[in-house]
């Protein structure tokens, strides 16, 4: 018994002797917790006193850079005002200009001085060496109407006195609509009032031209094929491929036009691009009737930002914009007489409307532009000056 009793009491002290080394350890381990407790309270402190400052130095730019906004948003609406004021100024200049407002229309057809054949309906061509004009400025500009889809081409053929209308919808179609008369088309709801012309084949991009009762068009199709047409009889009179090698896009604002057909004074021309010279726009001159290459040109106008041209009397008018539409300007003239030079030509700026022009076709009778505006129809009237020799 009194073993048991010291064996009982030995062991109760060995219990209490690790009981209080346990208390103790547990008292280091919290006095070190709340030592870094106290230390992440001291630095949470900083930090918010820090993030404070932060907040307030923002909130302090931010109301500078809102400032800086308002003043910068007052500045452009005052810029927005004055070009608002400038082309109302030119849009009146053009308005009260005493010449003829342009019309277009099949009475004032009857008034343009035409050279008329033995047929009676064609006009005899004009040699290069005796067209003598050259684009001097825009008189005035005509809002038809809006019709079809953003990219297109209306216009008229650049040879014959009718006054027929042709509009090619879409840069990928094979049915063409003619009306017969601008008074026709302009009244009509839609395109579908004119009588549809289905084509052999659909025709891509935008470079249509009507001459001498023909319709010349590119047929869609890896290989550039021009087709011509005869609206007479619906037949194709004749085709041909026409000989460029890795052909590009010759507008830079105009992906779908690979071959670009003008018709002026003297001719049938094309405009067109490819990768030897992938940076600039090259021109050739073709026989509307074998459509045969007579002769090719390297312009020194860029492709970048183009968005149409158009020939008048042998000189080529590159019109070009910007992705983000701005107001179109001829901004590149190349002449193949070399009796225009790039410092006679004036920087011409065409009246800013809606997008960028997806096609400019010019009717040498009429000396105005058939335009296609983001599904606008627009015609523009020109004023011509003597070419000088230079």
């Amino acid at each position: 018994m009194t073993a048991l009793l010291i064996v009982i009491s030995v062991t109760l002290g060995i219990t209490s002797g690790q009981n209080q080394a346990l208390m103790d350890y547990l008292e280091r381990r919290l006095l070190a917790i709340e030592e870094h407790i106290a230390v992440r309270q001291e630095e949470g402190g900083r930090y918010a006193s820090e993030l404070r400052e932060f907040q307030h130095q923002m909130l302090v730019l931010a109301e500078g850079l809102k400032k800086r906004r308002e003043n910068l948003q007052s500045s452009l609406a005052a810029v927005g005002s004055r070009l608002d004021r400038v082309e109302r100024e030119i849009d009146y200049v053009e308005i009260q200009n005493p010449l003829r407002p342009c019309e277009g229309d099949d009475k004032q057809l009857a008034e343009q001085p035409t050279a008329v054949g033995q047929q009676g309906d064609k006009v005899k061509p004009i040699k290069l060496s005796d067209c003598t004009d050259m684009m001097f400025s825009i008189k005035a500009m005509k809002i038809l109407k809006r019709s079809g889809s953003l990219k297109g081409v209306w216009t008229k053929d650049a040879t014959l006195q009718s006054g027929k209308i042709y509009v090619f919808d879409n840069a990928a179609e094979d049915i063409l609509y003619e009306f017969d008369s601008l008074r026709h088309f302009s009244s009509s709801f839609g395109l579908t009032h004119g009588m549809p012309v289905k084509l052999p084949s659909p025709w891509s991009g935008t470079g249509f031209a009507v001459y001498n009762g023909h319709v010349y068009y590119v047929q869609d199709g890896k290989d550039l094929q021009v087709v011509k047409y005869d609206l007479r009889n619906g037949t194709i009179a004749d085709s041909a491929f026409f000989p460029v090698e890795n052909p590009v896009p010759v507008y830079g604002l105009t992906p779908k036009t690979y071959i670009d057909l003008a018709a002026d004074e003297t001719g049938l021309w094309v405009l067109y691009a490819n990768r030897r010279s992938d940076r600039n726009i090259c021109l050739a001159k073709i026989d509307p009737d074998t459509l045969d290459i007579e002769q090719m040109w390297d312009t020194p106008c860029p492709r970048a930002n183009a968005e149409a041209a158009f020939v008048v009397c042998g000189t080529v008018y590159v019109v070009y914009n910007t992705k983000l539409p701005s107001r179109s300007r001829v901004q590149c003239v190349y002449d193949v007489s070399d009796m225009v030079s790039s410092d006679m030509a004036p920087l011409l700026y065409f009246p800013r409307r809606y997008s960028s022009h997806s096609s400019l076709k010019y009717h040498p009778l009429e000396r105005q532009i058939y335009a296609w505006d983001d599904g606008y129809q627009i015609l523009y009237k020109l004023i011509m000056k003597r070419k000088v020799e230079v």
